[in-house]
């Protein structure tokens, strides 16, 4: 009786995680992180200084609305594009060169389906059409977070369509991502899982918003940066998404 009683208990605890759906944990994430207020949010500027090897250098990264991005760093006095996305097409900068270089078509074409998805594609998934599935609870660094499978639409590599998937786990207390995983699907790294850390979360306009983020393949090392100021519909230099005419 002592045996069935434990087991009764632990499967009762077991589904009271699962007493909450999907959609709901996904509701109270979006309200947590500011709900409609995100509506009146057009762009994010984010700045750090990232360590490298010993040396500071300056990072700049900028998110619109409509997709556009870029991400420029400072290094040696010059200020350089490694990513960005002007609404039609990806491009980088050679750091051999030091020529800007349009990135490959699938690249673009990924960027254009994602353009949507601002400030985040699992708060907005009905709205785009994906699918959002409650796998579990797992804890992370020690707390119980509800793992959520987001199906978005395929994403192409080397002109071939693949699913797109990525793992989002909530924390169970404060309704906010603590850990982003999705697997990495071409170079040198392919079948390997990206993980993306998420903390020191604050408040910026009445929306709440990560300021610490680490980035790195799941069971190595991996690159933290500590945001100094996230500024929201700042003004934003709007000539650094184009594609650099020679």
């Amino acid at each position: 009786m002592k045996n069935f009683a434990f087991i009764v208990i632990t499967v009762f605890t077991s589904l009271m995680g699962f007493g909450q759906s999907v959609e709901t944990i996904v509701s109270k994430y979006y309200e947590t992180i500011g709900g409609a207020r995100w509506n009146d949010i057009s762009s994010m500027k984010m700045t750090a200084n990232v360590d490298q090897g010993g040396m500071k250098i300056p990072l700049e990264i900028v998110s619109m609305n409509d997709g556009r991005m870029y991400t420029e760093v400072t290094f040696m006095g010059n200020k350089i594009i490694v990513a960005a996305f002007d609404g039609q097409k990806s491009w980088s900068t050679n750091f051999m060169s030091m020529e800007a270089e349009e990135k490959p078509a699938d690249d673009s074409e990924n960027a254009r389906r994602a353009s949507k998805e601002f400030p985040n594609p699992l708060v907005k998934y009905k709205e785009l059409g994906y699918s959002a599935t409650l796998m579990g609870e797992e804890k992370i660094d020690g707390t119980s977070c509800f793992k959520i499978q987001l199906t978005k639409g395929t994403v192409l590599v080397d002109g071939k369509e693949n699913p797109n998937i990525e793992y989002y786990y909530i924390d169970q207390e404060n309704f906010v991502p603590l850990l982003m995983e999705s697997e990495i699907l071409d170079g040198e790294l392919k079948g390997k899982t990206s993980q993306i850390k998420f903390s020191d979360y604050q408040e910026v306009n009445g929306v709440i918003v990560p300021f610490s983020s680490s980035q790195g393949i799941k069971g190595e090392e991996s690159q933290s940066i500590q945001f100094e100021t996230i500024e929201m519909n700042g003004e934003v230099d709007q000539a650094k998404f184009n594609f650099p005419k020679k």
